[in-house]
């Protein structure tokens, strides 16, 4: 099963950022205006939000929601700020963008985007320090129609840092202790089988798959995983460095919403 996607919601960045690591602002903004560009030439329309100082990691909009068949789940965070991103991503997309939004009213759920890997074909939600089994109850609710299945995570990264899609029913994931350690417990509880793309570099598990496109890190970031890549894939490949501005987050998919037109979105 695929998803034709043809939006993407990303966040410019804002030089607060500096508040939540040494940060190369100037290098980050400039990536991520690589990033966009690259989105906009696989062929998605991308969404650019304002920067906003307030939330100086406002630009990993991923945390902020699920969206699958037309529908937004708002993400639950116990960080206040992060929660000003979902309470704000679930005002932009319900009154800008015209998508039904669902928000979770179980007062101990915690639920981050990152933590959420939608196969196609059913949900697997990272039990971590940021979604809690409450949060993956929420997803069961929101979207009834797909399995969801929860899996724990024993780190401080999120699901989407060691498992994502490399095509139809193909997992990206890596050679490392922890992933591997993930991968088996989702092979167990899996309602389909997967197919699977093992990279040496755990960085490399974390992917975008648009459309027919694999979107990976650049060579400077994996140059193992590169090769492999490389030696394996015959599908479309474009790459990115993202090292800056992805210093504190899972990675690629961290920097946006995918979504498919479902209604006419207006214009921000």
């Amino acid at each position: 099963m695929s998803t034709k996607y043809t939006h993407a919601i990303v966040a410019r960045i804002s030089s607060a950022l500096l508040e939540s690591g040494n940060f190369d602002v100037q290098l980050a903004k400039q990536q991520h205006e690589q990033y966009c560009a690259l989105l906009r030439e696989i062929g998605l329309d991308v969404i650019e939000l304002p920067p906003d100082d307030a939330l100086p990691e406002g630009v990993f909009v991923e945390s902020s929601a699920v969206i699958c068949n037309g529908v937004a789940l708002i993400g639950r965070s116990e960080n206040p700020k992060r929660q000003r991103e979902a309470d704000s991503m679930a005002i932009i997309l319900k009154k800008e963008l015209d998508i039904p939004v669902i928000e979770i009213e179980e007062s101990h759920a915690l639920l981050d985007g990152g933590d959420v890997l939608f196969t196609g074909r059913e949900f697997f939600v990272g039990i971590s320090s940021f979604t809690n089994e409450e949060g993956a109850r929420a997803v069961a609710m929101a979207f009834p129609e797909y399995p969801v299945t929860p899996i724990r995570v024993n780190s401080n990264k999120r699901l989407k840092y060691y498992v994502t899609m490399a095509g139809p029913d193909v997992l990206c994931v890596s050679t490392s202790p922890s992933c591997q350690e993930i991968v088996k417990r989702m092979e167990r509880e899996a309602s389909f089988t997967y197919q699977k793309l093992t990279l040496p570099e755990e960085s490399a598990a974390n992917m975008i798959y648009i459309n027919g496109t694999i979107v990976h890190r650049s060579p400077m970031e994996i140059p193992e995983a590169y090769k492999t890549l490389k030696e394996k894939i015959d599908i479309p490949t474009r790459n990115i460095n993202i090292s800056e501005f992805s210093q504190y987050s899972s990675g690629l998919s961290s920097g946006c919403l995918l979504l498919r037109r479902w209604k006419s979105i207006r214009s921000i």
